[in-house]
């Protein structure tokens, strides 16, 4: 987070932590970003707020307008570090990815338009679940109108594509089309600033899938070159496995978050279930995480990690880095 935010910016950014509903936590946001300063620094504050403030406007919009809901919920609770929805054409292999990334055991067949629902899995990288959801697939003759509220709900996508299918750069970008039609751009990198407040942008990689297919090479570069400056392509088999290992890393990269282990004093690491907080975050960011009284009766705090020497005593405003290990004392 910059520094040098103002108290009254923290105190809103409390009332939004505790609003019970989506009107109040639109009402904190706004002020947040009205408080923020405006310098090159919070540039990418600014661009998440205004991007927080469409989203809980929808909501609130569908809060009015929605009367008593029937029907099927789409919505996938979070899981884990954060979630990343798997996006893509019919017939794609999502779901063969999912199955091989994943404690699920989603249908899986050689026909499209086999996923109808959203079908979420557990992926661990190293320590750390991180969900994964696939998705039905997007193409002019079948998109779902909730598909682009589950992505646009998301920390981040996937964009798999197929290397088996000479059109796969035309699916993809039909696919990027559809989203961008309902307000729901897919980014390699999320902008600074955002001039349509309507639009919601999800950092994203793309998913070269079926790598063992003949003639994947050659697609493969020719999607480099049409696709590449816009997005990191990971090239993989879903089927044999290749390249999984670089994808898990990817996913979690894509989230922004780094891992944190806390002890208790006299006592070993707990290395069981790791925090994880944005990268950026400071000790009293992860107090916060822990347990919302911490904030105020954290008292000091010991690190064990980068930058430090083993067991340095540091302040409030440390700023934490991935794999620390932190004491906090109330």
């Amino acid at each position: 987070m910059p520094a040098n935010l103002p108290p009254q910016y923290h105190k809103a950014e409390e009332a939004y932590r505790k609003a019970p509903t989506a009107a109040d936590r639109l009402e904190a946001v706004r002020e947040m970003f009205r408080l923020l300063p405006k310098h090159k620094g919070t540039e990418k504050l600014q661009s998440d707020l205004k991007q927080k403030m469409s989203q809980l406007r929808e909501e609130v919009d569908r809060g009015k307008t929605g009367g008593k809901k029937t029907g099927v919920s789409h919505r996938v609770p979070r899981e884990g570090a954060g979630q990343v929805v798997l996006v893509g054409a019919p017939n794609v292999g999502k779901s063969t990815l999912l199955a091989a990334l994943t404690n699920a055991r989603p249908e899986i067949a050689a026909y499209p338009f086999t996923t109808r629902a959203p079908q979420p899995g557990i992926m661990m990288w190293e320590d750390v679940p991180v969900q994964l959801v696939d998705l039905p697939p997007i193409a002019p003759e079948y998109f779902e109108p909730w598909l682009s509220s589950v992505i646009r709900s998301a920390d981040a996508a996937l964009l798999v594509v197929d290397l088996s299918s000479d059109d796969v750069a035309d699916a993809a970008t039909a696919a990027l089309d559809l989203l961008a039609g309902a307000h729901t751009e897919l980014v390699g990198e999320l902008p600074y600033d955002v001039e349509d407040e309507r639009i919601r942008h999800i950092k994203t990689a793309m998913v070269a899938n079926k790598l063992d297919a003949d003639g994947s090479a050659d697609r493969l570069e020719i999607l480099r070159d049409w696709l590449g400056p816009r997005f990191p392509i990971e090239a993989v088999s879903g089927l044999t496995g290749g390249g999984l290992e670089r994808l898990r890393r990817t996913a979690y990269d894509l989230l922004g978050v780094l891992r944190v282990y806390t002890k208790v004093p006299g006592k070993p690491a707990d290395r069981t279930r790791p925090f994880t907080v944005p990268i950026g975050s400071t000790v009293i960011d992860l107090a916060r995480e822990i347990h919302r009284d911490f904030e105020h009766s954290l008292k000091s705090a010991r690190i064990w990690g980068s930058g430090v020497f083993e067991g340095q005593s540091v302040k409030r405003d440390h700023e934490l880095h991935d794999a620390d290990v932190v004491e906090l004392h109330v």
